[in-house]
């Protein structure tokens, strides 16, 4: 059962994946965590800490761990753990898959034609939106703490957080720069 609920969950992210992983971090977490309890909302922000420093796409990297994690969850052994991380990741592939296919054959053809154009104009700032509630979704005691309860560990991170954003934008510091220095940071605090 679980292996067929894996598929429907990641199935259904995929094919609502407009903006790239971060945009659908908040449909991640909402089913991951919320609905179907694979995860605490701890060990997501872990995943997504954990999928920005790895290789691969942050979706599919999440499907991967919560693939494995629910099915063990669940009493299963490890090889069959493997094969969730698997079902998982291949589910939240095939949806955008078979539609990049088909979007690329219409974009060659119509790519002079107004009514492409518009759709497109209409997409982006919902896409936008995905990735504002992804940030806002991330902004949490887990990640940040809290100002009453940890108000340390809540300044060093919005201190952290303000270096990165200011050395990006402003200094334009390369992101890897940044996230190596940050986890120097958070080695020497913590």
């Amino acid at each position: 059962m679980i292996f067929l609920q894996l598929f429907i969950v990641f199935t259904k992210i995929g094919a609502f994946n407009f903006g790239g992983g971060y945009a659908m971090l908040s449909l991640i977490h909402n089913e991951v965590v919320e609905k179907n309890q694979w995860l605490t909302s701890a060990e997501f922000t872990d995943i997504v800490a954990v999928s920005q420093s790895t290789p691969g796409p942050i979706g599919i990297n999440c499907a991967t761990y919560t693939g494995y994690t629910a099915v063990i969850n669940e009493g299963y052994p490890e090889w069959m753990a493997v094969l969730g991380a698997v079902l998982a990741s291949l589910s939240v592939l095939w949806v955008p898959f078979l539609l990049m296919l088909t979007i690329s054959k219409i974009l060659l053809k119509y790519s002079k034609n107004q009514t492409i154009g518009n759709i497109f104009s209409v997409l982006r700032p919902a896409i936008v939106g995905f990735i504002a509630a992804a940030a806002i979704l991330l902004m949490s005691a887990d990640n940040f703490g809290s100002p009453s309860d940890s108000p340390f560990q809540f300044v060093v991170s919005l201190l952290l957080f303000i270096f990165a954003f200011v050395g990006t934008r402003l200094y334009r510091i390369h992101p890897i720069l940044i996230i190596i220095l940050a986890g120097i940071a958070g080695l020497i605090i913590y």
